[in-house]
């Protein structure tokens, strides 16, 4: 059950009133899962994806993380792992003119990896696999017919609670994107994953920087403050 009650906002000296919404706990329903749902209710980004027809609030974070490390142009080649549900290819989409709708701009092409089913999106080749298993990253890589511009990964195992747990799978993935982007990258590529904590660490910080020009660890104003994600954002492939 929802209800709506006031809360007040100031904005250029002005008040005025927004509705937020409270949502009750539903008989079934974990206390988690209604604070996780009013959360999403009250959240701008959510409310501004829907509005500017993104697929969600992460859509938001990739632009940000774009205009300040300039990963795409007209004509790149992204592969975006863990695209689903394709707010990320959206933006990547719009700005490798994957659609040709910028004219006299050579066209740019995004192929995108998930383990789980993603509703079709014009301009994103999409194959379904689980990036960890072995045979994944040689059907990624039958797939790229030259060497791309950019991996980015917003790719994220099941949280399971525990947070070390949780940062140490975060990190695994982040270092299997690694290792598959230092296949397929041409020189001067980028690189962005989904860390957490403190970013990037130990050994896989010290390969970046010894693999790319540029490393810095970066959260992006569309990530929750309560949340402890961070992206690593290398640049610069040495090739």
């Amino acid at each position: 059950m929802m209800t709506k009650k006031f809360s007040k906002q100031h904005s250029s000296g002005r008040g005025h009133r927004e509705l937020a919404v409270k949502v009750k706990t539903a008989r079934g329903r974990k206390i988690s899962s209604t604070r996780w749902l009013q959360r999403q209710l009250n959240d701008p980004y959510v409310k501004r994806a829907k509005a500017e027809g993104y697929r969600g609030r992460a859509a938001y974070k990739i632009l940000e993380i774009d205009d300040k490390f300039k990963l795409f142009w007209p004509g790149a080649q992204v592969v975006d792992l863990g695209c689903a549900p394709g707010g990320w290819s959206q933006v990547a989409i719009t700005r490798v003119n994957a659609l040709g709708q910028i004219l006299n701009q050579p066209s740019g092409r995004i192929i995108g990896i998930d383990c789980q089913n993603m509703e079709k999106l014009e301009g994103i080749e999409f194959l379904k696999l689980d990036f960890r298993e072995s045979h994944a990253v040689e059907a990624i890589r039958s797939s790229v017919d030259r060497l791309v511009d950019a991996v980015i990964s917003d790719m994220a195992p099941a949280a399971t609670g525990h947070k070390k747990t949780d940062h140490l799978r975060i990190l695994d993935l982040c270092e299997l994107a690694g290792m598959f982007a230092f296949e397929v990258l041409k020189p001067n590529g980028s690189f962005v994953a989904k860390v957490l904590a403190g970013g990037a660490e130990g050994n896989l910080q010290r390969l970046l920087k010894q693999k790319f020009r540029t490393v810095a660890n970066f959260k992006p104003a569309a990530s929750r403050s309560d949340s402890s994600e961070k992206y690593v954002v290398a640049t610069g492939f040495r090739g």
